[in-house]
């Protein structure tokens, strides 16, 4: 079945959040100083059993849910991690499950949750030398960790995008040489514009590289020509290298905004339904999970709230911060990118 919203917005991507966790301290998601030992991470109890996610997945795949992207957090901290992909690779009507990661545990997994069914990773890497890199990812890894990861991925015979957040004045200088870089490799490259998700990140529009400018920087060097989507509400707009070489994705969440074809729904790892990544409540599934409900009971609770779902708080960001002055959207460490 087919689930829309007020907008007529099918329901057709899950990103599931296994952890709130990470081994990174991102300044555009997790900078150290909010998110150390003193941060009220969640406990065990509360968040989601591999049973309870699997139960959730299959509720949504019957409606209408094909793709299913893992989150975190970072999940490859979730040492039930190859059980959660397992568990989901048997759901009928699941063509595509996903992990996004920042790569470093990868060289040690990425057979495993090959195996287990996983099909494509999302890495992120912000830069290609180290002193960038240390300065983004508060220092927990190197560059070297990170491309270790990624060739093991490709070994495993995962598909492979690297995501790359770009921010003026920090990292737009590595813009073109991880374009060269995984250009050479085979790897689509996608550059995410700095986006004010959450309330700790310190957000601010002079740091955004727009996608114009990422265009114009990348096609002074390499001639690109616009690409189709791959599928309707796809996040990234593509662009072909005109010499044949491959391709590169831009996300554009701020100066070009896709809320009119956004498909995707989240849920966070204690079980929290939100429908978009710039929300500020979400819906307890956890609750009904862990009550007497049924599936059928849950589906309805699910239908109801993507039917009434009204967000598109990218096309309306001015307005939507004025009314967001409490600072209270929910942390991208909670729902993943």
């Amino acid at each position: 079945m087919e689930t829309k919203d007020y907008y007529k917005r099918v329901l057709r991507d899950l990103r599931v959040s296994v952890t709130d966790r990470c081994n990174f301290r991102c300044r555009y998601c997790m900078p150290e100083e909010i998110f150390n030992q003193d941060y009220p991470f969640l406990t065990r109890d509360h968040i989601l059993s591999v049973d309870e996610t699997v139960r959730l997945a299959r509720i949504f795949a019957r409606l209408g849910v094909q793709k299913m992207r893992i989150t975190g957090g970072e999940p490859t901290l979730r040492r039930e991690l190859p059980e959660i992909i397992a568990g989901i690779a048997g759901i009928p009507g699941v063509n595509d499950i996903a992990l996004t990661t920042n790569g470093s545990l990868l060289t040690k997994q990425a057979a495993k949750l090959r195996e287990a069914g996983l099909m494509r990773v999302a890495v992120s890497l912000d830069a290609l030398d180290d002193e960038t890199f240390f300065r983004m990812n508060g220092g927990k890894a190197s560059v070297r960790q990170v491309l270790e990861g990624i060739d093991a991925a490709a070994e495993a015979g995962l598909k492979i995008k690297v995501n790359m957040v770009v921010q003026k004045g920090v990292n737009e200088h590595a813009l073109l040489p991880m374009v060269r870089y995984f250009r050479e490799r085979g790897h689509i490259l996608r550059m995410i514009e700095y986006m004010d998700v959450g309330n700790t990140n310190g957000w601010d529009w002079k740091q955004v590289v727009s996608k114009k400018e990422m265009l114009e920087r990348i096609g002074a060097e390499f001639p690109l020509e616009p690409a189709e989507p791959n599928y309707t509400g796809e996040v990234a707009s593509r662009f072909r290298f005109l010499d044949g070489k491959g391709e590169i994705g831009i996300i554009s969440s701020v100066s070009d905004a896709f809320c009119s074809s956004c498909t995707r729904g989240r849920i966070s790892a204690d079980g929290i339904f939100y429908t978009c990544l710039f929300a500020t409540q979400g819906h307890d599934l956890r609750a009904l999970l862990r009550s007497d409900d049924s599936d059928d009971e849950i589906t309805e609770r699910i239908v109801s709230i993507w039917e009434g779902r009204h967000d598109q708080y990218s096309l309306e960001r001015e307005v939507s911060r004025e009314k967001r002055s409490g600072g209270d959207k929910v942390e991208m460490s909670r729902i993943g990118g």
